[in-house]
């Protein structure tokens, strides 16, 4: 069976949105009185009481900056909650937020669409695996299905096991 694994935003992208995020903008911390914001740099939802801030994340611009490519038209950015200082990261390796409908998108490793999938809530892996049945696809975005707010990213599995 293959291991699928959801990839926060990156420690050193983090970093530097708290600083200033993909729209030029400084960040306004706030302390989350209900809790509940789905935090892209740990992956999993705020509790009340914690600092959080929420960002512009433009999470393709990021990747083609790394690998050289450019995603055109696709190049997209939205908000996402973050701690408002460093956190642990995540804690164990199930795919998180899947206790709601969310979009897969699928992409290429240019950054261009190939499609997208509505899942219900409850297990991702077999839309995962249908996802990167298709050799062209390098990555997936699994995205909220009420503001189509980036989540996280899963990568194509490498390897004879399947893990990534």
């Amino acid at each position: 069976m293959t291991t699928y694994t959801a990839h926060p935003i990156a420690r050193p992208v983090l970093k530097e949105l708290r600083v200033t995020d993909d729209a030029g903008r400084e960040p306004v911390p706030v302390t989350d009185g209900e809790g509940g914001a789905p935090l892209r740099c740990c992956l999993r939802h705020s509790a009340p009481g914690e600092r959080i801030a929420l960002v512009s994340y433009a999470p393709l611009r990021r990747r083609a900056a790394e690998t050289g490519t450019d995603p055109g038209a696709y190049d997209e950015q939205g908000p996402v909650f973050v701690h408002a200082g460093e956190c642990a990261g995540p804690a164990g390796t199930a795919l998180p937020f899947t206790n709601s409908h969310r979009v897969l998108r699928r992409y290429s490793a240019e950054g261009r669409i190939l499609g997208g999938r509505l899942v219900e809530a409850g297990p991702f892996e077999p839309a995962l695996a249908e996802a990167f049945a298709d050799p062209s696809v390098a990555l997936v975005h699994v995205r909220a299905v009420e503001y189509g707010c980036f989540l996280y990213e899963v990568r194509r599995p490498e390897g004879p096991s399947g893990g990534s």
